[in-house]
């Protein structure tokens, strides 16, 4: 829950090896070639790590290091080459409601209103209208959107919009929460109101979170763990324990810390 430093997540070696079967995310042994005009070439090589239920992981590493790649594997959205991932024990195969999946881009549908847009995947259930109604309204009380459901996303700022495709990606209730950089498209001040959002509906919802970023303040703002990745072939580096106890402070020593350390393990100096 937010405002709590959990203790470390599955037990994996300091490459990640040993993804635990049990875990709510297995990535074990991940590897992904593409075919680049007959030159294959490798992207990923190896991807080892777990996530435990609840916990909140972000995966940082350098250009080219395959974060996106990878992250699209473990949404379904593209194939390994070798490898497997599963999701609460079950292998991924493709996309499912298990999984919500906010990406930089909002991808809200423009001529739906927040309301609709947050219940467009609820249409897809057997749920009943007034559960999908309830759930709606849940989902955006969470989120503070509640004076703002008759609107369009045209009218909106782009941390609302934002905040409308977190809600959208929750009101399946899906075991796991995927974020592809989803703050990376707003301005500095908005990226930390996010974050303090984020980990609020993370503590209220105990949600599995896995959060792919470039920023390493913001890695070590939001996450239990960080895997850390190297890039040619893109692969796991080391997993760190951010030990720090919530709410973070920037200008505490430890957290401090913890960013060099990050930064150094990624080339990207003090």
């Amino acid at each position: 829950m937010a405002g709590v430093n959990r203790g470390p997540g599955p037990e994996t070696g300091a490459d990640g090896s040993g993804a635990a079967a049990d875990a709510s995310v297995a990535v074990d042994g991940v590897g992904k070639t593409y075919d680049d005009g007959g030159s294959p070439v490798r992207a990923l090589d190896d991807a080892s790590f777990a996530v435990d239920e609840g916990e909140f992981v972000c995966l940082v590493g350098p250009s080219g290091c395959g974060k996106t790649t990878l992250f699209r594997i473990i949404a379904g959205l593209t194939e390994a080459t070798d490898g497997a991932v599963r999701v609460a024990g079950t292998p991924v195969t493709g996309p499912t409601t298990d999984m919500g999946v906010v990406f930089q881009e909002y991808h809200l549908f423009p001529w739906l209103t927040v309301e609709e847009n947050v219940g467009f995947g609820l249409e897809r259930t057997d749920r009943s209208e007034a559960e999908r109604e309830r759930r709606i309204d849940e989902m955006l009380d969470l989120v503070g959107l509640t004076e703002f459901r008759d609107s369009y996303p045209k009218s909106l700022s782009g941390g609302m919009k934002q905040r409308v495709a977190i809600a959208r990606s929750l009101a399946v209730d899906p075991e796991l929460l995927l974020m592809d950089e989803p703050f990376g498209a707003v301005d500095a001040q908005t990226r930390e109101m996010l974050q303090r959002e984020l980990l609020d509906v993370w503590g209220s919802t105990g949600k599995t979170v896995l959060f792919v970023t470039h920023d390493v303040t913001e890695a070590v703002t939001l996450a239990d763990r960080i895997v850390v990745m190297a890039a040619e072939p893109g692969r796991v580096d080391e997993i760190v324990d951010v030990d720090v106890s919530r709410p973070r402070e920037r200008g505490d020593p430890a957290f401090g810390e913890h960013v060099a350390r990050v930064r150094e393990l990624i080339g990207a100096g003090p």
